[in-house]
């Protein structure tokens, strides 16, 4: 008894600390497929219902759970966060708190920029389940510039061919360099489908690109161009326009494809020198980042792919067609994975697979190897060049 008190007189001189809110993460092996970079949180999928619906009824309807069930986990987010959440009164449409949209909003950029390590996380926890079950599975090391073809390259790799593709995202630039450093067997990058001269990506990509050592792969294209708000469309019709009007610019990172078509625009348009407003603050590493920063308010402008501004309902402006490529040094061409991979992108379930993505088409030789001057017109000697594809057997 005297043990007990003495344990309460404690307690009384130093309470509990209280409990604060932490982040909780889990995976499961369920049926069906899960893409993107969704984590399937209740509480953002019940936020993006109320907001979508208007009414708790029709969120409820949404998430397929009942009114009273849908009202009960409302209050009890509240009382975990401590914050209100829904502003609603009978007869009214419901909306978010301030407090609630901005929640949304940050938990949705946050989970857009980490969308590639999420992307690759789930690739290499479903491969746990392969290599279980086929001891024969080939894997394949990609170093490779993020685009959002490439997870839906990797789904069907898997189901159709048995090849997990061990995807490690990073700028087009250290994707070369890790191929050259051994670290990867294939790296991806892209580059503008452009005829004329590109000094911008000569200069960048010519120390890491050699004829005599490299192979390109056909594997995509893509659209790029400026994605703005609905309430600047009507400002931007070209990238010179941004330096008349006063729209924050979302760049890309140093050392990734889109900086340099960026590069590449400001010389063409003769902005060389310039700096675009707010460049500086807003730098993200992928496309849908860049999206996620102009839908949330962010940033107003920046550089992306056509997917990326339809995923977040952005206006697109349409400026360049870009090859995006896979590259292997000349004898991994023979790598049992690689005619794998080769096979996967000339067959039927890639190309439907491409079809429902805005912007992308397969390549013009899907799973073909190419010569790299025969393919690159802008590369130094490449007009001295006999355009050809190298065969390979499947």
């Amino acid at each position: 008894m005297a043990m007990a008190t003495t344990r309460q007189r404690k307690d009384e001189q130093h309470p509990a600390e209280p409990v604060g809110v932490g982040v909780h993460l889990h995976y499961a092996f369920e049926p069906g497929e899960q893409r993107g970079a969704s984590l399937g949180s209740p509480l953002f999928d019940l936020l993006s219902s109320v907001r979508e619906g208007g009414s708790i009824q029709h969120a409820a309807q949404g998430l397929g759970c009942s009114y009273r069930f849908l009202w009960g986990a409302l209050k009890k987010w509240e009382n975990v966060l401590n914050e209100p959440l829904i502003v609603w009164s009978r007869g009214q449409r419901a909306t978010l708190t301030p407090f609630a949209e901005r929640l949304l909003w940050a938990e949705r950029r946050a989970r857009t920029r980490m969308q590639p390590h999420i992307e690759a996380l789930r690739a290499d926890l479903a491969r746990v389940l392969a290599d279980a079950r086929d001891e024969h599975h080939q894997v394949l090391t990609v170093a490779a510039s993020h685009g959002l073809a490439l997870p839906i390259l990797q789904q069907v790799a898997d189901s159709s061919a048995a090849l997990h593709l061990d995807i490690h995202f990073q700028g087009s630039l250290d994707s070369l360099r890790a191929l050259n450093e051994g670290q990867c067997v294939v790296a991806g990058f892209p580059v503008p489908a452009l005829q004329g001269a590109a000094p911008t990506f000569v200069k960048a990509l010519k120390p890491l690109l050699k004829p005599e050592l490299h192979m390109l792969i056909g594997c995509v294209r893509r659209r790029q161009g400026l994605m703005l708000r609905r309430e600047h469309a009507g400002q931007v019709r070209g990238f010179s326009d941004l330096m008349r009007v006063p729209l924050r610019f979302a760049n890309r990172q140093l050392g990734s494809g889109t900086r340099l078509l960026v590069d590449h625009l400001m010389l063409e348009a003769g902005m060389a020198e310039q700096t675009l407003p707010g460049d500086a603050e807003h730098i993200e590493e992928t496309h849908v980042a860049v999206a996620a920063s102009i839908a949330s308010g962010l940033a107003d402008v920046g550089l992306g792919i056509e997917a990326a501004a339809a995923e977040f309902g952005l206006h697109f402006v349409p400026l360049v067609e870009e090859e995006y490529f896979l590259v292997c040094l000349k004898p991994s061409l023979q790598h049992p994975a690689v005619q794998r991979l080769c096979a996967v992108l000339a067959g039927p379930e890639w190309r439907a697979r491409l079809a429902v993505l805005p912007g992308y088409t397969p390549a013009a030789a899907p799973g073909v190897a190419l010569e790299m001057v025969a393919a690159l017109p802008w590369w130094p000697g490449a007009a001295r060049t006999r355009p050809r594809s190298v065969t390979h057997s499947q």
